[in-house]
């Protein structure tokens, strides 16, 4: 019997922990920018899997490494090396300017060993191990990085939250003097917050905070889960602002879907890190680390970093030009995008879905597009000829 949408929602409202609700659609396969449920509707997909998708679907480079692994090696202890694994360290090493690499699984697993890092290496010259975040910020589902996020809503009932992270005003060097102290061990900051609305950090605002934790000895942690490899028209979004951090977490289109994370280092604050300090049974798996491989590289070969800064300029331009009801700005970087309305976005990306095209909505009022670095320019036309109509509809 054929299963529809509605069968497989009954299948995991019976089955699955209830910590999602779902749209009503079940998706069964994918190719390029566009996808289809079990029922045969097409949608173009301009979430890209949270911004996990870089390479769009079924891409053939990824698929083919990964199948070529596949039947080589998935999994081994972390006791020996793996060539993929020896290969994307060097990789990410030449294209980072850090020094070290540690493969996690997931973003909030790279930024929970960011943060041991952090506190090993202040605790090694003297320091407290205090985190500093920022507000509007996230930084994953964990204990510890639910406190680093510090939204209040999404600790409710897991009390108690670990101690040690404080949060502070986004883009305010004075609170960030003021609330530093010998007890800091890090700030940790995304150039580009996501789940926060796609809010930019201000280019003088981090360099003063990279020469304040210089002249404090304090280590800067970049998360870089959402924002990297290549989502904003260069491979890493500190680029933009010409600031190095101390320790850098990616996760999300590292694998082009695969899960893997990363943590990269420079060699001051790696040198505090000793045998056992940390671990991992999955983390840096050949499967994991040959598809890494293959994502950088296609986006190296197909000049991808070059093609989201062209479409992120013809967004911009056509979104500016439309005079859409209620909109209020459009920001972000490459194809991070974030077009903030005066109205809540959520019913909008509902009748999105409903014509064919998935979206986000993100911090109230802001509809958030993450598609794939290769979509092309006629997909992007068709989003926008959407989210017209969908505004008109629900207006």
């Amino acid at each position: 019997m054929d299963m529809t949408n509605n069968k497989y929602l009954e299948l995991d409202k019976k089955h699955y922990l209830q910590t999602f609700v779902r749209y009503p659609v079940t998706l069964d396969y994918g190719n390029g920018s566009h996808v289809w449920d079990v029922e045969g509707k097409e949608y173009i997909d301009a979430l890209g899997g949270i911004a996990v998708n870089v390479l769009g679907h079924n891409h053939p480079k990824l698929v083919k490494a990964i199948q070529e692994q596949v039947s080589k090696l998935i999994h081994i202890s972390n006791f020996y090396l793996s060539k993929p694994q020896a290969e994307l360290s060097q990789k990410l090493v030449n294209i980072s300017g850090l020094d070290r690499v540690f493969f996690s699984n997931s973003g909030a697993e790279s930024v929970e060993g960011a943060i041991k890092i952090a506190r090993k290496y202040a605790h090694s010259i003297g320091r407290g191990g205090e985190i500093i975040s920022f507000k509007g910020s996230f930084h994953g589902r964990t204990l510890a990085t639910i406190a680093a996020t510090g939204k209040k809503e999404m600790q409710k009932g897991f009390e108690p939250i670990p101690g040690g992270f404080q949060n502070i005003p986004f883009n305010d060097i004075k609170a960030v003097k003021a609330i530093a102290s010998k007890e800091t061990a890090a700030f940790i900051i995304e150039p580009i917050q996501g789940e926060g609305g796609i809010n930019l950090v201000n280019e003088h605002f981090i360099k003063e905070l990279r020469s304040f934790c210089d002249e404090q000895n304090i280590v800067l942690i970049f998360d870089e889960i959402q924002c990297g490899i290549g989502r904003t028209g260069k491979m890493f979004a500190n680029e933009h602002f010409g600031v190095k951090p101390d320790v850098m977490t990616l996760a999300k289109a590292l694998g082009g879907g695969v899960p893997i994370g990363a943590i990269l280092s420079n060699q001051k604050v790696s040198s505090a890190i000793e045998f056992g300090d940390h671990g991992t049974t999955f983390g840096g798996n050949p499967l994991a680390c040959a598809a890494g491989l293959a994502v950088l590289e296609v986006i190296e070969d197909e000049d991808l970093l070059i093609n989201a800064r062209e479409k992120e300029q013809w967004l911009k331009n056509k979104i500016t030009g439309l005079n859409l009801p209620g909109f209020k700005e459009i920001r972000g970087k490459g194809l991070m995008t974030g077009i903030e309305f005066d109205f809540e976005t959520k019913p909008l990306v509902a009748k999105m879905l409903e014509k064919g095209v998935l979206a986000n909505a993100t911090a109230g009022n802001v509809l958030r597009l993450l598609p794939a670095l290769n979509i092309k320019t006629h997909d992007l036309e068709k989003i926008i000829e959407v989210l017209v109509e969908s505004i008109e509809d629900i207006k």
